[in-house]
């Protein structure tokens, strides 16, 4: 495909309302970072961040170029925060997750609209999950705790349904918008606890409230173009 047509392709089938909400974010960001002096770092990490997200939830591959570059800048700040769980989620799995998502959702690529085929996981692998989410969550609580994380709980329980919602988005799985919406209103609770200690990362808590909003506007969405397909 040449880059002019997989453009033409990635900017098709957006509502006005989205388009109206990923520019007026951008620019709430860009507001909080002049008149708040926000970290340069947490700026680029919520726009690249947030258009990862938008572009991930319309099914379009471009979704993992931006977050790629999300994600390395949200590795420094983590580090900074002493986040150990987050650092080493996106070094070790979120950046080698998305390098092979881009592979994997190249092959289930609608012919015609050119977003990815969408599925739903059977009854069977949906117990499987919380099972082994809630094994996992405990697990990586303690293990931050013997490393003297800043925030245990939430950075273990984020930290882990992470590897879980990034397995089930390169599945193209609607159940990840669950799994998000939980990893992203905890990810604003302890943003938002760092802020008021007086880390400027303002930019950053604005982001994980954005992707707590979009998480349930996707997972609508996508639940609504799988009951279409099986209606067709």
């Amino acid at each position: 495909m040449k880059i002019t047509e997989f453009v033409k392709a990635e900017i098709s089938g957006w509502q006005k309302v989205e388009v109206f909400g990923l520019f007026a974010v951008i620019l709430f960001i860009l507001y909080n970072a002049f008149f708040l002096h926000d970290n340069f770092v947490a700026v680029f990490s919520a726009i690249f961040g947030i258009l990862y997200t938008i572009i991930a939830g319309k099914g379009k591959i471009s979704c993992y170029f931006f977050g790629l570059m999300g994600s390395g800048c949200y590795i420094w700040l983590s580090s900074q925060n002493l986040l150990w769980g987050n650092t080493f989620l996106y070094l070790l799995y979120y950046i080698p997750m998305q390098i092979h998502g881009i592979f994997n959702w190249k092959d289930y690529l609608n012919p015609d609209t050119k977003e990815i085929v969408k599925i739903r996981l059977s009854a069977q692998e949906r117990i499987l999950l919380a099972l082994g989410c809630i094994v996992g969550c405990v697990i990586t609580v303690i293990t931050l705790y013997n490393l003297q994380d800043s925030n245990p709980v939430i950075d273990g329980i984020t930290t882990f349904l992470s590897i879980a919602g990034m397995y089930l988005t390169v599945r193209r799985a609607v159940e990840q918008w669950v799994v998000w919406i939980i990893v992203n209103g905890l990810s604003f609770l302890m943003w938002l606890g760092l802020v008021v200690n007086g880390t400027k990362a303002y930019s950053t808590l604005v982001m994980w409230g954005v992707y707590f909003v979009l998480a349930i506007y996707f997972y609508i969405v996508w639940q609504k173009d799988l009951r279409k397909s099986l209606s067709d």
